[in-house]
């Protein structure tokens, strides 16, 4: 009897021990802080999202979309997946056949994998001007080249490669501007222990673990984004995610400041922003000519959060995606007149045939 008395203890106490301990994935506590409240579904003024997906444009129903848009009051939504040649085409058809051409802007893209063949920088300077006369006005790079794309020899392909010259300096000439995406966060590149704050996205996201030599160092990828950006200052690049230094503002006005044909937009990288209210509202102060509103992966249920952290002063709200950012966010509370230039005002200066007078007369009030 004895024996079960203490068994019955032990067990006991086993179980308050347990239910003392969590996985750190499972520990996400709502807030008991009561503070005013301003979420809103709609931006305060007409948007531009410079950064978006949408793979299946060419049967997708318009109509649909621009419901969704107007529900968050999206004036412009811009597919950077526009594949180019014959499936741009198909793409801008469909924009034409919805009589949405004055909503939807796309991007092309171009194919890095066969830089060897003989007549690769000619052909794919044809493939620009063959893509923009059939609507194409921007042209998006991905990640994956300047990172996965490799060469006939299995060498990575430099985003920077002498033979792309030619790509970024046809763009300028055509007057349409570049978004691209070099790298990722920092982050990836670091240990992945206690002290890095993306442990919880590469855990649950494993694939995203980079190191020096998959593909290469983080600082090699960016400074070869960063060279092309000098070496074809009549061209227009739009640094995607901020060029992965949202947590670094100081280090990003630096190159802001070194090249003035760079502009950056925020995709992913809202959560940064939103931890640091003081230094990201003076930075937006600073650099209010050249920032673009961008989300990236389109979920229209995510987009409310950047709304209250651009717009609005409230306090200690979480993010939409735990992985991404397990801390609290703050409203910067920009003043009207820069949240115009981030929302629709500075996209409108670099994309082609849009009309500002037009889309305020349609959009504003």
């Amino acid at each position: 009897m004895q024996k079960l008395i203490i068994l019955g203890i032990v067990l006991v106490y086993s179980g308050a021990l347990l239910a003392q301990t969590m996985d750190f994935e499972k520990y996400d506590p709502p807030s008991s802080l009561v503070v005013p409240e301003h979420p809103t579904r709609s931006s305060k003024y007409p948007f531009l999202d410079v950064h978006s997906h949408h793979w299946n444009m060419a049967t997708q129903d318009l109509n649909q979309l621009i419901r969704e848009m107007d529900s968050l009051n999206m004036g412009v939504c811009v597919n950077l997946s526009g594949r180019g040649g014959a499936a741009l085409k198909a793409i801008t058809d469909n924009i034409k056949k919805y009589n949405v051409d004055n909503r939807i802007v796309v991007f092309t893209n171009i194919n890095l994998r066969s830089i060897d063949d003989p007549d690769y920088t000619v052909n794919t300077v044809k493939q620009l001007e063959f893509d923009v006369a059939n609507g194409a006005r921007g042209l998006k790079i991905f990640k994956s080249q300047g990172m996965q794309d490799k060469d006939s020899k299995g060498n990575r392909v430099r985003i920077n490669d002498p033979r792309l010259d030619p790509v970024w300096a046809k763009c300028g000439e055509l007057g349409i501007p570049i978004l691209i995406h070099a790298a990722d966060v920092p982050q990836f590149w670091e240990p992945m222990d206690e002290n890095n704050e993306r442990w919880l996205e590469l855990k649950t996201h494993p694939g995203r673990k980079r190191s020096d030599t998959d593909p290469a160092p983080f600082e090699t990828i960016i400074a070869e984004e960063h060279d092309i950006f000098k070496k074809h200052p009549k061209t227009t690049f739009i640094n995607a995610h901020f060029g992965w230094y949202a947590s670094n503002l100081g280090k990003l006005g630096q190159l802001l400041d070194e090249m003035p044909n760079m502009y950056v937009e925020f995709g992913a990288v809202i959560a940064e922003l939103g931890r640091q209210p003081r230094t990201a509202a003076a930075f937006f102060e600073k650099y209010q000519n050249r920032i673009l509103f961008g989300k990236d992966a389109y979920h229209p249920e995510e987009y409310p959060t950047y709304f209250r952290v651009l717009e609005t002063a409230d306090e200690y709200f979480p993010y939409h995606k735990r992985y991404h950012a397990f801390w609290r966010m703050y409203g910067m509370n920009l003043p009207d007149s820069i949240l115009k230039k981030v929302y629709y005002e500075n996209a409108l200066k670099i994309l082609p045939r849009m009309d500002r007078k037009v889309f305020e007369r349609k959009y504003t009030k």
